[in-house]
């Protein structure tokens, strides 16, 4: 598999656009928790207690590795499909033991 440079500073550049984002965002919060407590403006102290966890939050967010996540999601899904199936296949042989008896 050959890497592509070109790739490669795409994602680079857009890692460095969301960090960006994610600092300005708190930025935001600060200002507008700041604002809020010196001018005793209710709504903006509101925003900047919600911005600020926010902010944390898309951080985690953005840090969890999903290709992995979704790899165990698919898992167990598999999992659950094929518990499903041999419930019913159990189910159908009871049946069928049921009415050979009569």
């Amino acid at each position: 598999m050959t890497r592509d440079p070109n790739k490669e500073l795409q994602e680079a550049s857009l890692i460095g656009r969301i960090l960006s984002m994610e600092t300005f965002l708190m930025l935001m919060g600060i200002a507008s928790l700041f604002y809020g407590i010196v001018n005793g403006a209710t709504m903006n102290i509101f925003w900047g207690i919600i911005i600020i966890p926010g902010v944390f939050m898309l951080h985690k967010i953005r840090k969890r590795d999903w290709t992995k996540h979704w790899q165990e999601m698919e898992a167990e899904h598999k999992e659950l499909q094929e518990h499903e199936i041999r419930r019913r296949e159990a189910a159908a042989a009871g049946l069928r033991e049921g009415t050979d008896a009569k």
